[in-house]
């Protein structure tokens, strides 16, 4: 493996099952926070806040792309692209209070933000210890 696949993630011939994908619902529209929220209470739910324009983002979008999608029957995907999306972006930091970053992961459960990351971090979240 070269090192420009070692630093992009590129995927190789493994020999092992290919990972599942994430099946990601777009936030596109203020009221689905509202359903997000109230949906927490049954389904833990996630909202990864991506910038179509950094190469961090894309990068840290697909490492966790690469592991969440073994929960997708226990937990539901949101993405909101940011440059689409701004005014949801500024809605979720307030209603949650969490402050805006990009990327962002933030675990939604019974209602309330459960856990939080960004950038790097976002691939040390255990969401399997939140379903």
């Amino acid at each position: 493996m070269g090192l420009w696949d070692k630093l992009l993630g590129k995927e190789h011939e493994t020999g092992r099952e290919p990972d599942k994908p994430v099946f990601w619902k777009p936030l596109t529209e203020r009221t689905q926070l509202d359903e997000i929220e109230a949906a927490s209470y049954q389904q833990t739910q996630v909202i990864f806040k991506h910038s179509v324009s950094c190469g961090i983002s894309s990068m840290a979008k697909r490492r966790f792309e690469k592991t969440a999608g073994d929960l997708a029957d226990q937990i539901r995907f949101h993405l909101l692209v940011i440059q689409h999306h701004r005014d949801l972006s500024n809605e979720i930091a307030t209603r949650f209070q969490v402050w805006h970053e990009s990327p962002q992961l933030l675990v939604l459960k019974d209602g309330k933000v459960v856990t939080h990351a960004s950038h790097w971090q976002i691939e040390g979240v255990a969401l399997d210890t939140y379903q």
